[in-house]
């Protein structure tokens, strides 16, 4: 059996104090403290980013409402902050083309990254990852595209925000947060949803949380604490519904942080997925993008440059419509969550979008067919020399067809997901030293045939993960951590019906090097440079690049447009 290597003992020191259910849970492992290191000191606030494309606004003023301002100061194991929600009343036009949410938040003193959640009537609207702040403070702004919330969006509820934050002699940073959301009056009458529910908004938008104030020391989401655990909520939907989305929000801490460099021999390995289940039969599966927190690692990466997704992190569709049939009898059903090879802990909960037919009051379907291929999954491990090398590979599918039968007509939706996953790790044990090679496959796709029209929707997207660390004793009693990484996000997305056809790409790929010099718990030294590529193009003609690079909090370099690649 090969010895769990220094580096990896090293990274878990990383791991942070996200929000846990209880003070008896708080993390016992040593944390590093990071201030600035560089060679012109930091005098203003550093405004951290994430690149990403800039939401397509229309030109129309916004009706601006401030929802939310507060201090995230001692808010660990506390209730969430609350605060009433009514839809605008005071805007010109009560037809809104986009609504956009808006958190803006500024830190200055010590601290770490933190999960944060917003959710809306126990919807999530975002989850996000604080900045870690410099002595000097950092600023930060996130906005998020929330018009396929609308319908929820349109009446009174509750707002719920947890950030659990933790404020003492060492931790000194406290979170100033400012929640916005902007109503972009539409140009034109919206007339309503297209046949079939398809290229529309959801009518009805059901919370798979907890449920306040049952979480009134955390968060709204689930907590999976191991392999075993499965968490679940109960619902009931309207009988006169004729589709189904199930959007996932998962994020991943403690001991499962870094879960994809994980040595088989001492714990479950890198391979992880969360199954989503339906009155007890598996409806999907999410296999997550691997998200870094502003933490991760070598925290002088993420400075201003954040990971991909940190800032906003990736929601997960599942279709559900062919399982319709099953759940239109008015009774209670069940979602339940669990993750393969799971250590604590996952953070999990969703949103059920809700098409109802509004000429009738009673919809009827039927599961037609049904096919899974479990995950298999295959290690190889080879023992040469000094070094391991542990090759883990897995596979999955889920398929579904079903029908149901509305004033739209009988609308058959067929909609299958694609899985492959590979893991190539190298652990050197006279080092210490890790390489990971990691690749995520996950191809999905949604056909609906209606009687006189049709939607079809596919998607295909790529995760490579590439991680280079080596732990190095320095005779002054300091240790170096060498950390070279490449961090990937690909989609393509090809869209067809009545509306015509359409596709969109998006490559997103960041490269990261840094060295932390370490003495006892904290970093006394170091650099840290990333580089960033982003592209998106449509075929509606919105492009949007960006390459930027920066070293020790200094943007270098830093290109962006609008111009279209062929």
């Amino acid at each position: 059996m090969t010895a769990l290597p220094l580096l990896f003992l090293l990274f878990s020191l990383f791991l942070l104090n996200y929000s846990l259910s209880t003070t008896a849970n708080i993390q016992k492992k040593t944390h590093f403290r990071t201030e600035p290191i560089s060679d012109t000191p930091i005098t203003t606030f550093l405004e951290d980013f994430e690149v990403t494309k800039p939401i397509q606004l229309p030109k129309t003023k916004p009706c601006s409402y401030l929802l939310l301002q507060h201090d995230f100061g001692f808010t660990f194991g506390s209730p969430p902050v609350l605060a009433n929600y009514t839809p605008p009343s005071n805007c010109p036009s009560q037809n809104f083309a986009k609504i956009v949410l808006q958190w803006e938040a500024t830190c200055k003193g010590t601290q770490y990254d933190r999960i944060f959640g917003v959710w809306l009537g126990g919807v999530e609207l975002l989850r996000s990852c604080t900045a870690e702040p410099t002595a000097n403070g950092i600023i930060w702004t996130v906005k998020k595209d929330i018009t396929r919330y609308y319908s929820l969006l349109m009446n009174n509820q509750t707002l719920a925000v947890y950030l659990g934050n933790l404020v003492n002699n060492i931790y000194t940073g406290v979170y100033h947060v400012n929640i916005t959301i902007h109503f972009y009056p539409a140009v034109e009458v919206n007339l309503g949803n297209s046949v079939g529910g398809y290229g529309s908004r959801a009518d009805l938008i059901l919370p798979i949380s907890r449920t306040l104030p049952v979480a009134m020391n955390d968060g709204l989401w689930f907590e999976i604490e191991n392999s075993t655990d499965v968490e679940s909520k109960k619902f009931a939907i309207p009988q006169n519904a004729y589709r189904a989305v199930l959007e996932v929000y998962v994020s991943f801490h403690e001991n499962d942080e870094f879960w994809y460099i994980e040595v088989p021999d001492n714990s479950n390995g890198p391979f992880r997925e969360v199954v989503v289940t339906l009155d007890g039969m598996e409806v999907g599966a999410v296999w997550p993008f691997t998200v870094i927190y502003t933490g991760g690692f070598n925290p002088l990466l993420w400075m201003p440059i954040t990971g991909i997704g940190s800032f906003d992190l990736p929601s997960y569709d599942i279709e559900v419509t062919p399982f319709l049939g099953t759940i239109l009898d008015g009774k209670t059903h069940e979602f339940a969550f669990r993750v393969t090879n799971a250590l604590n802990m996952w953070l999990i909960d969703a949103n059920l979008h809700v098409w109802l037919d509004k000429e009738s009051e009673k919809t009827e379907g039927q599961l037609l067919r049904y096919h899974i291929l479990p995950s298999v999954v295959t290690l190889v491990s080879n023992y040469t020399g000094l070094n391991t090398t542990f090759s883990t590979t897995a596979n999955k599918t889920v398929s579904s067809v079903g029908w149901v039968k509305s004033s739209h007509g009988k609308i058959t939706t067929d909609s299958t997901q694609r899985f492959d996953f590979s893991n190539f790790m190298v652990v050197g044990e006279s080092g210490p030293m890790q390489i990971v090679n990691q690749i995520i496959n996950f191809n999905e796709s949604v056909h609906a045939k209606l009687p006189t029209s049709f939607f079809s929707i596919k998607k295909s997207k790529r995760f490579p993960l590439y991680l280079y660390s080596a732990v190095v004793e320095e005779a002054n009693g300091t240790i170096s951590v060498v950390t070279n990484l490449t961090l990937g996000y690909n989609e393509k997305r090809v869209q067809a019906g009545d509306f015509g056809f359409s596709v969109s790409s998006l490559k997103n790929l960041q490269n990261g090097q840094g060295v932390m010099v370490v003495e006892g718990n904290s970093v006394v030294g170091g650099l840290g440079s990333t580089q960033q590529a982003y592209r998106y193009n449509d075929s509606s003609k919105f492009c949007y690049f960006r390459n930027v690079s920066s070293s020790n909090f200094a943007i270098l370099f830093d290109r962006e447009g609008k111009t279209c690649s062929k």
